[in-house]
């Protein structure tokens, strides 16, 4: 009987299970994530070589004229080391570690989780999933509701394979924005990428202006130059309290110099 339920603990059936219970699952990116881990034993005594947490979302990639997902790991964590758990033993072991700043937001339909999982060697690996919310860092949030008093409506967000800008991932998440009042003449659309620091935000900016001849209006020099296509706003911490109207002039003056 002992060998026959090793057997079966092997293929998952009898085995140890896990499940992470975070103490919230409404985030900030760069926010403290903490919360325990519940492992309760099997039919038979096993050996656990590692407890780890992966963040994980997915990005979109063009390939072969279709657009497919990929699962994406932000960053692991051990939990634990090596030992041993008897038949339905039970161990609760806490965990904190920080979401990595470059943390997509789970705005639209882009999925965040944390993923836990028990390393047993020669047996199915036990795992548990945990999705969270990732809302808008304040400095973020400022930003947004500044395009937002500017009159730009946001209509799309998405995470996007580009190793040019995804700087230390391959990939970057884009909020796109259309027009409704005054620019609504002379701009197509407004893309926006964040890159959040510990005490600082940059904000990449990239105009579609309304077709004026060739490139949109751009000169060739401008249109062939990667470079010109972004305007760039940096955030301290510090500005953190300043009030929406004041993000919105800078917001704007960026917007003007851009379509002049």
């Amino acid at each position: 009987m002992s060998l026959f339920k090793k057997l079966m603990a092997s293929v998952g059936i009898g085995a140890a299970q896990v499940d992470a219970r975070l103490q919230k699952d409404t985030l900030l990116p760069g926010e403290i994530v903490s919360g325990e881990v519940y492992i309760k034993g099997g039919d038979v005594s096993q050996t656990i070589d590692d407890i780890y947490m992966y963040v994980v979302t997915h990005y979109e990639r063009e390939t072969n004229d279709k657009t497919i997902k990929e699962e994406y790991i932000l960053a692991k964590h051990q939990l634990a080391e090596k030992f041993g758990l008897c038949p339905r033993e039970e161990k609760v072991i806490p965990f904190t570690f920080q979401l990595p700043y470059e943390t997509p937001l789970t705005m639209g339909r882009q999925p965040v989780y944390l993923r836990t999982g028990l390393d047993i060697r020669n047996a199915v690996d036990p795992g548990d999933s945990d999705f969270i919310e990732v809302r808008p860092h304040p400095l973020m949030e400022k930003v947004l509701q500044a395009l937002q008093l500017l009159g730009f409506q946001l209509c799309k967000v998405d995470c996007e394979y580009n190793r040019l800008l995804g700087r230390s991932h391959p990939f970057v998440q884009t909020f796109q924005f259309r027009p409704t009042d005054e620019y609504r003449n002379r701009v197509e659309e407004l893309e926006l990428v964040f890159y959040l620091k510990e005490h600082e935000l940059e904000v990449l900016l990239e105009l579609d202006k309304r077709a004026r001849g060739y490139f949109g209006g751009l000169g060739l020099y401008e249109a062939l130059n990667l470079d010109e296509r972004y305007a760039r706003l940096c955030l301290s911490e510090a500005e953190r309290n300043c009030s929406v109207e004041e993000c919105a002039a800078q917001m704007e003056e960026l917007i003007r110099q851009r379509i002049r």
